[in-house]
Parts: C-alpha cells; sequence; structure tokens
C-alpha cells in the first residue's frame, strides 16, 4: 500500500497518446510518482525517447506501439504491459485526434476518424483493462481525458466536440457498471493547455482573444492537471468515480 497519498510506487500505469503533448507529460508525472509507465502511441521512436528520459530518474518505461482503434492491437499492447511490468493498476485514456471543419463541410471519413479515435477508442481500451482487472480481481483506476468542450458546443470542432462530451457519459456509466469490481472510472476535461503542438495558436493574436474569455486570464500549463492525474491515479481517491475534473480556469463556467 501506499503510504503517502499520491504515491505511486509498486503501481503499473499504461498511458494512450504518450509520444507527445499531454500524453507524454502524464507519463513522466506517473513515472515521477514511481509507477512503472506503459507508454503506447502510434510513433514508436518518441516511445524510445520518453522511456529514455524516465529511466533516467530512475523510473521504468515501456514503449508499446498503439493505434487505439485496433482492438487487436489493444489487447496486445495491454498484453505485454502485464508481462513486462506486472498487471495494471491505472490506465490513462489519452489519445486523440481532431478535424477542424464547418459543420457543414465534415466528411463522413473525418467524422468516422475522430469518432473512432477519441471516443470507441476510450471504450475500448477501458474494456479491455477492466476485464483483465475483473479477472485479477485486482480493481484499478481508469482516468479519462474528455475536455471542456465535451460540456459545451465549438464552432468547427462539432465530431471532437460529440466525442468529448460520449467520454464524460461513458465516464459516468462505466463508473457504475464497474463499482462493484473495485474499479474506479473517472475523467479529466482540460481547457486550453498550453503545449508544443498550439503554443505558437495560443501565442498569437487570435489566442489573445481566446485568453480574454478564460475567467483566470491565462492559459493552463501542463503541470497544471497533475494534481488531478494523480488524484484520480492514487488512493487518495478511493471514493471518488464517476467524476469529471474540469481544469479549465473557469471557462465551461462562462461559455
Amino acid at each position: 500500500m501506499a503510504t503517502q497519498p499520491f504515491d505511486l510506487a509498486g503501481r503499473v500505469a499504461l498511458v494512450t497518446g504518450a509520444s507527445s503533448g499531454l500524453g507524454r507529460h502524464f507519463a513522466l508525472t506517473l513515472a515521477r510518482a514511481g509507477a512503472k509507465v506503459a507508454v503506447t502511441a502510434r510513433r514508436e521512436a518518441p516511445l524510445r525517447d520518453l522511456a529514455v528520459e524516465i529511466a533516467g530518474f530512475d523510473g521504468r518505461a515501456l514503449p508499446l506501439a498503439l493505434d487505439v482503434t485496433d482492438q487487436a492491437a489493444i489487447e496486445a499492447a495491454i498484453a505485454a504491459a502485464e508481462t513486462e511490468l506486472g498487471p495494471l493498476d491505472i490506465v490513462v485514456n489519452n489519445a486523440g485526434i481532431a478535424a477542424t471543419a464547418p459543420a457543414l463541410e465534415v466528411t463522413a471519413a473525418d467524422w468516422q476518424r475522430v469518432i473512432a479515435t477519441d471516443l470507441s477508442g476510450v471504450f475500448h481500451v477501458a474494456q479491455a483493462a477492466a476485464r483483465r482487472m475483473v479477472a485479477e480481481k485486482r480493481g484499478g483506476s481508469i482516468i479519462n481525458i474528455a475536455s471542456m468542450l465535451g460540456l459545451g458546443g465549438a464552432s468547427l470542432l462539432a465530431a471532437y466536440s460529440a466525442a468529448k462530451a460520449g467520454v464524460i457519459n461513458l465516464t459516468r456509466t462505466l463508473a457504475v457498471e464497474w463499482a462493484r469490481h473495485g474499479i474506479r472510472v473517472n475523467a479529466i476535461a482540460p481547457g486550453y493547455i498550453e503545449t508544443d503542438m498550439n503554443r505558437d495558436t495560443l501565442n498569437s493574436p487570435i489566442g489573445e482573444i481566446m485568453r480574454k474569455k478564460i475567467p483566470q486570464r491565462r492559459f493552463g500549463q501542463p503541470a497544471d492537471l497533475d494534481g488531478p492525474l494523480l488524484l484520480l491515479a492514487s488512493p487518495a481517491s478511493a471514493f471518488m468515480t464517476g467524476a469529471c475534473l474540469v481544469v479549465d480556469g473557469g471557462q465551461s463556467v462562462v461559455m
């Protein structure tokens, strides 16, 4: 058992979409808290670099190629993670994509691609992990990364907003079904968090307009998600399931 509320020593985590951005940050945060981490994404090279970085502070990471739209690949990745690191205690469903276009112009292919990754992928990873948790009678924590855009509409992001709203309600449904197995399912809904991918946009004139709509008058930093992540991953949230922690500087309140 962990001796401190956010201590993850001896626990095993799997993070999807860990090759860059928030997924990479989540993997580092969990590893620094003591967890062994299976880092997964479609691109393997950045995962290997991440594993080396984690080894640099005496952590343990296992890089695994994974496309969350491929159910066979999900099963294989989870099996490999458990073989190398041990039974999963924590799953962070972070992999996601977006297609930006007016709703009248969204193609069927783009719609299906976003839903397959951002919603169906979350379900299939959670389901595969939960099946093992139930079989091993271990319980665990599943953390789904949603978005504040799942709480309100956003122009040009119809598929993404719909998928993230689905993630929030899926989280609640799975929490109810799996509570009796000791599996907690919660979500984090970030607002605009500055990463390498969006930094130029957020620091542009358009970004300044966006910033003024946030009550705290700033964009979030990846570290702003560390507390919610470690809370949900650790025994500190033992009586929490079905929750959605919104981390957006208050923006969803005024959307």
